[in-house]
């Protein structure tokens, strides 16, 4: 008799930076949980240094935990060295996956190789809000670059070529979608990723969208990013305080 051969390994890791996300992280994890069998190989959420009981519910919910120096290109460079899976599906803790996500990434999968991103999806109703997702769903198609907040979604051959995450504080998604770039198209998913409002609801939308842009412009003239992350997060803190 011949011997049975043993089932492939799930192709998918999801890699997910949290920080302080105790009240958003666990719904992430259980849409997650809705994968089919065969398709998602293990789930990594890096904690950098959180004081609110994420590294516990983590677990609880059968993620694997690891533990990194605050800085999602920390966490993530971790996180990406930690598994052999030949897909990489990068997630924000705060982010909430659509019903036929994992649909639509199996769909991708299948196709010749890219890397693929998620339609925005701010989750609070608003007519600036809803203007402001349009505006990076063209930013995303025509200049070719999604930012983390949408996911992203690529073979790790892909990853491996462009250099993969670098371990800075601020910028790791702008930086590795860039050298990304002459490797393969970045496409869309046509699934929309849901995510916390919290930034905008705290600042207001222009005043996040244009501090935004302002933090891009000094990343492309050079800046360094500890320098826009001591600026990102000051700004975000201050804004916590009067808000």
């Amino acid at each position: 008799m011949d011997p049975i051969a043993p089932p492939p390994l799930a192709p998918l890791a999801v890699l997910i930076p949290a920080l302080n996300e105790a009240q958003r992280l666990p719904a992430l994890l259980a849409d997650l949980q809705q994968a089919p069998p065969g398709l998602l190989r293990d789930t990594l959420v890096v904690d950098g240094g959180s004081v609110d009981g994420t590294a516990a519910l983590a677990r609880l919910a059968g993620a694997q935990l690891l533990h990194s120096p605050r800085g999602r290109g920390h966490q993530l460079a971790l996180a990406a060295a930690r598994t052999a899976a030949p897909w990489l599906l990068v997630l924000h803790a705060d982010a909430r996956l659509p019903q036929g996500w994992a649909t639509a990434i199996a769909a991708a999968m299948a196709q010749p190789a890219a890397a693929w991103s998620f339609n925005l999806a701010i989750d609070a109703p608003g007519l600036p809000l809803r203007l402001l997702e349009l505006a990076v769903a063209l930013r995303s198609r025509l200049g070719q670059c999604p930012y983390g907040d949408q996911g992203l979604l690529l073979p790790s051959y892909l990853y491996a070529a462009a250099g993969g995450f670098a371990p800075i504080p601020l910028m790791e998604d702008l930086d590795l979608v860039q050298r990304l770039q002459p490797h393969t198209r970045l496409r869309c998913l046509q699934q929309p990723l849901r995510v916390d409002d919290r930034r905008w609801r705290e600042r207001g939308v222009l005043a996040v969208a244009w501090h935004n842009w302002q933090l891009r412009h000094a990343w492309r003239r050079g800046a360094s990013p500890a320098e826009l992350a001591q600026r990102y997060y000051g700004e975000y803190q201050k804004a916590q305080r009067f808000c």
